[in-house]
Order: C-alpha cells, then sequence, then structure tokens
C-alpha cells in the first residue's frame, strides 16, 4: 500500500503538522522539527509535545509514514573543520528532537564541498560526521536525500550515496531518499517504462533497495540533466505523469512516505488524490 502526503508547515507549533497533514487527506508527511533557517531552538514545552501525540494520534498517521527534514544551515562535509563540527552538533540536536517526537527517521541532504576539497574527501567527511552521529544517538535512522548536484553538492550520483553508506559501521542506522525532481535533474530519465526501469535498478545494484526509506514526489522544471533544483506541480513539469504512474504501482514503494514538495499547497490535496487515481486495481 502507498502512503502519500506532503511536506506541511509546523508554523506555530509542531502539533500543527499532523493537523494540516489531515486537512489535505494525507497518510504521511514531512515537517521541520525546528526553524530550518536558524541554529538555535527553544526546547520543546510538555504542553506542546502533549498536543503533538494527541493531534498525531487524531490523524491516524504512523511515524514510519512521517519524514522530518533537517536545517539547511547543516552542511556534515564541510571542508572546514569548525564550520562541519557545527553542523555536527546542529545535526545532533536535531536528531534528539526526533527522538523526542517518537520519529524514527531523519532526511538531510549529504553536503557540499564548496570547491574546497575534492568529492572523495567531502563524501568521508560525510561519512565520518554520521558515524559520530549514530555513536552519540540512539535509534533514528538518518536518510540521505539524492540532490540535483546544483553548485558543489554531493548526493546527486547513486555513487555517492553508496560511497557514505559504504563507510557507515551500523548500516542499520542508514537510508535513503529519493527525491525525483532530483533524481531527473542528475540525469537519471523515468519518464518510460524502459527507463523508469534502468533507473531503479541500477539504483538496486549501486546503492540497494533495502536502503529506500522515503520519497520526495516532484515534477521538474528544468530539462533532464540539467543539474538544477527546481520543483514544479505534478504533470506541469519535465517529467510528467507516467513516471508517477509508475512509481504509484511499484510495490518497491509500498510502505514508505511519498511526500509531496511540488510547488502549490493549494493543490496537495488534489494531487495526493490525483496519485492515488494513478493505482491499477
Amino acid at each position: 500500500m502507498k502512503y502519500v502526503g506532503a511536506h506541511v508547515s509546523a508554523s506555530g507549533g509542531v502539533f500543527n503538522a499532523p493537523i494540516n497533514a489531515k486537512a489535505i487527506g494525507a497518510k504521511a508527511f514531512a515537517l521541520f522539527v525546528k526553524n530550518q533557517r536558524q541554529w538555535a531552538a527553544k526546547d520543546f514545552e510538555p504542553k506542546v509535545l502533549d498536543k503533538w501525540f494527541e493531534e498525531l494520534e487524531k490523524s491516524g498517521v504512523q511515524t514510519k509514514h512521517i519524514l522530518p527534514h533537517d536545517s539547511y544551515l547543516i552542511n556534515l562535509g564541510h571542508p572546514v573543520v569548525e564550520n562541519r563540527e557545527k553542523s555536527l552538533n546542529g545535526f545532533l540536536h536535531e536528531i534528539n528532537r526526533c527522538e523526542i517526537l517518537k520519529l524514527d527517521r531523519l532526511n538531510f541532504h549529504p553536503g557540499s564541498h564548496l570547491r574546497k576539497i575534492t568529492e572523495d574527501e567531502c563524501l568521508d567527511n560525510i561519512a565520518v560526521s554520521l558515524n559520530r552521529a549514530i555513536d552519540a544517538t540512539n535509534d533514528v535512522k538518518l536518510v540521505i536525500e539524492n540532490t540535483a548536484g546544483q553548485g558543489s553538492n554531493l548526493g546527486y550520483k547513486f555513487e555517492h550515496l553508496a560511497h557514505i553508506i559504504d563507510k557507515i559501521e551500523d548500516k542499520s542506522r542508514i537510508g535513503v531518499c529519493i527525491d525525483t525532481c532530483h533524481m531527473f535533474t542528475a540525469g537519471y530519465d523515468i519518464r518510460t517504462q524502459e527507463a523508469y526501469d534502468k533507473t531503479w535498478n541500477e539504483f538496486d545494484s549501486i546503492v540497494g533497495r533495502e536502503y529506500l526509506m522515503g520519497m520526495h514526489i516532484n515534477d521538474s522544471k528544468p530539462e533532464l540533466g540539467s543539474r538544477v533544483d527546481r520543483h514544479d506541480s505534478l504533470g506541469e513539469g519535465k517529467i510528467g505523469w507516467d513516471a508517477f504512474k509508475f512509481i504509484m504501482n511499484d510495490d518497491r514503494m509500498d510502505d514508505i512516505p511519498l511526500v509531496l514538495e511540488t510547488i502549490n499547497e493549494d493543490i496537495w490535496a488534489q494531487e495526493i488524490q490525483a496519485l492515488y487515481d494513478l493505482v491499477e486495481k
């Protein structure tokens, strides 16, 4: 079974995320567990946590179908040690917030070399940071998101993801989230059944399907292989509906969060329903 939702707002209190998810008919959702553009965040108040668990239960969404996203400020592969340490501390803070909310995974962008070190050095930095984060925390799985490869961001090749995973000591704590827009603009075509199968067979052989723990379902404004990260509404971009039909009828995407990050939140409810309508009876 598929669990589709969107990256909903937690503005005004983290408890608003399940409320907003329920309002659009979501069976999964993503959220930021703190302001994604600030390093610091005050601790959760007990009344906020009580309301979070209350609203989460009302929403009917299971925690394994929630994919929290970390701050955009964090760069676990930063070439400067002090900045990398700051990122790691920020990352640990977010993992701890997930633990408090009883969430079992945290989605993050791997990191950027900022053109100061090699790709391999940056990937090794990311792996070291992740091993340290795993050692310092308990249960939350760390879910690497593939990127479009814009600027100096790594993670746009399946080989980048595999390089990081290979160096993780406790592989039960690592996973991958595939963003369809990022996948497409990084050069992986999914628009025809043949292309879709080829791309996912590559993923399975290079990364491993067992690591797939979530997806971001987005169309793409830029062309295939453009290395530009600009999402579009479903069916409005360069990917088109067929790819999303393949996903919705692929058993390998069952029981993981499938999360919209499309550009018009006013039509998220319709996009969620449209995705379910693609399931072949």
